[in-house]
């Protein structure tokens, strides 16, 4: 009989907390409370590019405290804290359903213990903190994000000269040692983006300022380095803001590496999916996702069981959708592209772009969605479009012959029945 009190109570302990972001089952090892918090709370830098899913854990935590809650400050010590929580702790947010316009609170999520943000925006930058529903906090972060201002192709000669020259103008014009160094750091070439046909490469290089004035209280990687947009900081050097520094630059250049070997599908399996009709090639040993939407809308495509730090890519049939070609760039940007957070986006989207739709995740392909567009019949449409107007016209003139088809039927019927019976007679 404890089993059902035991599992009761918890049910009324859920109800009870309305802040409850995720608590920890009693019968599993809380394996947060291994980390002791620090003592001066104290605040981890990061950087994000703009659109991506940013993932924060709090990595420490009391034993004694089973559930967490988390706050956002754009300002340290601002009054404007706002607890962020999905009341349940486990709400999935569709990722495809998410936009660029909308508060933060529509576009996060808490699972065990860890806030991911969906298409983080620049506005988004500001101090996370992990806590409680006192208002106690145990873990800290200052979260930067950065547009991309510049995408560089390696093979591209103008833009090597371009460096070049730059490079050699700031090293003329640091006579005397500066307060700060702006500069762009790169992180490594992620993995090629398919495999078995020509691939791209991508690497990310984010602004960061080289100080010995930065604060204390913020914890770096480096004494001396922070991002550009980082509260570490000091406000003087007009750094602070997310518009006002120089930005992330996006590298793209051209990889590739053959696919490893498929395992042998078996008779039986093989079988089976070209019953069901699963005898595409491209398809084959990949899930298979239907999705149906209004014409003249906006869309989103996001790659299923992606992760923020994987590398995609889409492919429309058996044609790809390289970076080079489909990258969204701010000043001319075309309709269909991919955004920094590798989410296929079409604005608007039309009925000539149904079809299937292939995406890779680092190097493999993971996913096939069968889209499928519609035009929707609202009134507006009813009665000016020239299609539906034909449909109209079609309509009545079927229920005019049906309805003089009828009449035919019911004269020619009393015809019969008042002229038989003096035919009769006669």
């Amino acid at each position: 009989m404890r089993t059902p009190v035991r599992h009761l109570s918890l049910l009324l302990l859920q109800n009870l907390s309305i802040l409850l972001a995720y608590e920890a089952p009693e019968d599993k090892e809380d394996i947060f409370a291994r980390k002791a918090c620090p003592a001066f709370l104290v605040f981890d830098n990061t950087a994000y590019l703009s659109d991506m899913t940013i993932e924060l854990p709090c990595h420490c935590k009391p034993e004694e405290a089973h559930s967490v809650v988390w706050y956002y400050q754009k300002q340290l010590g601002s009054l404007e804290t706002r607890a962020l929580t999905d009341f349940q702790g486990t709400t999935l947010v569709d990722p495809s359903k998410v936009g660029r316009v909308g508060d933060l609170r529509s576009r996060f999520s808490i699972r065990l213990f860890s806030l991911l943000i969906f298409r983080a925006q620049v506005e988004d930058a500001g101090h996370y903190l992990c806590g409680t529903t006192k208002g106690d906090f145990f873990y800290g972060y200052y979260v930067d994000v950065q547009e991309v201002v510049r995408v560089s192709f390696p093979w591209s000669r103008a833009q090597r000269l371009e460096r070049a020259a730059a490079a050699r103008a700031a090293l003329r014009s640091s006579q005397d040692p500066p307060l700060f160094q702006v500069f762009t750091s790169f992180w490594p070439w992620s993995v090629c983006d398919r495999c078995g046909i020509r691939a791209e490469q991508t690497r990310v290089g984010f602004c960061y300022v080289k100080t010995d004035y930065l604060h204390i209280r913020y914890r770096l990687t480096s004494e001396t380095v922070a991002p550009c947009g980082s509260a570490a900081v000091p406000h003087r050097f007009g750094l602070g803001g997310a518009r006002q520094h120089n930005g992330a630059e996006l590298g793209v250049r051209t990889c590739q590496v053959p696919c490893p070997p498929k395992p042998t599908p078996q008779p039986e399996r093989q079988a089976m999916q070209q019953f069901l009709g699963y005898n595409d090639p491209a398809a084959q040993g990949i899930p298979v996702y239907y999705h149906n939407h209004p014409a003249d809308t906006l869309l989103i495509l996001s790659c299923p069981g992606a992760k923020p730090q994987h590398v995609l890519a889409w492919d429309k049939g058996s044609r790809p959708l390289y970076l080079s070609q489909y990258l969204e760039r701010r000043n001319n940007t075309p309709r269909v592209y991919i955004d920094t957070g590798y989410h296929l986006q079409f604005s608007p989207v039309l009925v000539e772009d149904q079809g299937s739709y292939y995406c890779w995740n680092q190097g493999k392909k993971a996913a096939q969605i069968k889209l499928g567009v519609y035009n929707r019949l609202d009134s507006k449409r009813l009665f000016t479009d020239q299609e539906s107007g034909y449909a109209l016209k079609i309509i009545f003139l079927c229920y005019g012959g049906m309805t003089g088809l009828f009449v035919l039927i019911m004269l020619v019927k009393y015809s019969w029945y008042t002229v038989s019976p003096k035919v009769a007679k006669q």
